[in-house]
């Protein structure tokens, strides 16, 4: 029987061809010779019945056709390096580099706590996590997962939930001795309040309250706008600048302490959603799939849905 993928050899010439841009660096790099590169191109676009390179003695360059397949081949030859890295995952420990971003308010206050059970039973494995308040390109930036918050676009990613974060009105204690408690939502208007703009769209960001069982989208306005990180309302706040919005899970271990109090918590209740999202055209390695289960584990009842 013959083999259905013996000239997988030239295709790997193909590749490295397109990677180094020459035929004679490519040659330099696998250890043989140009004259051997160029036979084994040619056998190729035989094979195939197109023209995948133009070459010429200065210039390489690919065709439609070539570029078409470059990318299909990369594609291939990727997932049969994560089947590979697959089985040897399963024959023992987990290895390999698991590559997540998330928001400084869950990097700081969330994930710690469902990173450490992960990372000592799987020491072989290294995650390289970015706290930053942008979000990245998955694919683009070769980020396995990212961690998400509030109510996601269109974009066909896998999203898989983790929590609905109640959001808090707080305040320094010396700020509502001075200024005296807000004792309606129309009162914040005559308080120093904290807003955040949001980078993505250089607007402010409404404060989600509740009145009477219905919904309100309160902007506040002010002489201060907090931009970039989020978590500086919490720490103007603290510092006595006025009321801010944030997340009772950042807030909670402060309002405990002291150091912040409760403003208006009739009108609490309103919450935003923080999920973990990955492609679903990307092949997982089993430390990626083991990392989203851990995650997601101790957050709520594991539940895939596509963001259509």
């Amino acid at each position: 029987m013959p083999r259905q993928f013996d000239y997988l050899g030239d295709v790997e010439v193909f590749l490295a061809i397109a990677d180094k841009g020459t035929i004679s660096a490519a040659a330099v790099a696998l250890g043989t010779t140009a004259s051997v590169l160029s036979r084994a191109v040619a056998r190729l676009e035989a094979r195939l019945g197109v023209q995948l390179m133009r070459r010429t003695t200065r210039r390489l360059s690919l065709t439609d056709a070539g570029r078409s397949y470059l990318d299909q081949s990369r594609h291939a030859f990727a997932m049969m390096a994560d089947a590979e890295r697959s089985m040897r995952d399963q024959g023992g420990e987990l290895s390999g580099t698991v590559r997540l971003s998330a928001p400084t308010t869950y990097g700081h206050y969330r994930l710690p706590r469902l990173l450490q059970a992960f990372m000592e039973q799987h020491p072989g494995v290294m995650v390289e996590l970015s706290i930053a308040n942008r979000n990245v390109d998955l694919v683009q930036e070769g980020y396995d997962m990212a961690i998400r918050q509030g109510a996601l676009p269109d974009s066909g990613l896998i999203a898989r939930p983790l929590e609905d974060a109640q959001l808090c009105l707080v305040a320094a204690p010396a700020y509502l001795a001075r200024a005296g408690a807000p004792a309606t939502i129309a009162d914040l208007a005559g308080h120093a309040c904290l807003p955040f703009t949001m980078p993505s769209t250089g607007k402010t960001a409404p404060w989600q309250l509740r009145d009477g069982g219905q919904d309100v989208d309160w902007v506040p306005a002010a002489r201060m706008r907090i931009m970039d990180d989020v978590l500086g309302v919490v720490t103007l706040a603290q510092q006595g600048f006025g009321i801010c919005q944030t997340y009772r899970f950042i807030a909670e271990e402060r309002l405990r302490s002291g150091q912040l109090a409760p403003v208006l918590p009739q009108h609490w209740g309103r919450s935003r959603p923080f999920s973990l999202i990955y492609s679903p055209h990307r092949s997982l390695s089993a430390a990626c799939r083991a990392l989203i289960d851990a995650i997601t584990g101790q957050a709520v009842p594991s539940r895939e849905a596509v963001v259509t």
